[in-house]
């Protein structure tokens, strides 16, 4: 039985495990379930995720959530995925784990909750200590990993600001900047083709203005889908 990967791409990591998916030849069926329309809260995902948070997948008869286990489990399951998106020496694999639960403290609570300390913060610590080593990607590896790829897609959220925000929280962090380049293009074409949902609803804010010009309305929808990282 084909995997079954249950997402919305509207969610940071489900484009993760998607784009996972796609850049490793994993063959997989995607399964929407729209956030907007609180699918994820019904008794039949219920029965895919008692959580009821996305991504889930169902392998067969094996069940898993939570984005982290299932891109362990994609990278272990499935043949023929490269060694370095979750390396089988111990040592490299309990360093991605150190990212993963700092992932899930920092980062991410950044962008569910808008604050913006922590996210500076959160930044901050990629920027010095995250990309401190010789390679262009996390822990200084010169190919990416499965922390790579989670994070970057977290960040990938912030594209829907406005440029002079984007500036604001990214001009700091010379590389943290290079770092999702270069994720974006280890990753490409299927690191852009899963996240063109993000950039339609880009341009949707980018032109409210002239319908709503002077009004605050631009700033106001900001704020709503800042609320949704």
């Amino acid at each position: 039985m084909k995997l079954e990967v249950y997402a919305d791409r509207m969610s940071q990591p489900s484009r993760a495990g998607i784009i996972f998916c796609k850049v490793n030849g994993i063959d997989y069926t995607e399964l929407k379930v729209d956030i907007s329309k609180r699918e994820h809260l019904t008794p039949e995902f219920a029965e895919i995720n008692p959580m009821k948070q996305l991504p889930a997948i169902v392998d067969g008869k094996f069940k898993l959530f939570e984005s982290h286990s299932i891109l362990i489990y994609l990278a272990c399951a499935f043949p023929g995925v490269a060694d370095h998106w979750y390396p089988a020496d111990l040592f490299k694999r309990s360093k991605i784990h150190s990212v993963l639960y700092w992932h899930h403290s920092n980062l991410r609570r950044a962008a569910a909750a808008e604050a913006e300390k922590l996210l500076f913060s959160s930044l901050s610590k990629i920027e010095s200590f995250w990309l401190k080593g010789d390679g262009p990607f996390l822990l200084g590896g010169n190919q990416p990993s499965i922390a790579d790829l989670s994070l970057v897609c977290e960040l990938m959220q912030l594209e829907v600001l406005d440029e002079k925000d984007r500036d604001r929280f990214f001009g700091p962090y010379k590389k943290v900047q290079q770092w999702i380049k270069h994720t974006r293009n280890a990753t490409s074409p299927h690191f852009d083709n899963v996240h063109i949902i993000l950039m339609k609803v880009k341009e949707k804010l980018t032109n409210k203005p002239l319908m709503e010009a002077n009004h605050g309305g631009a700033r106001d929808i900001e704020k709503r889908w800042r609320s949704r990282m």
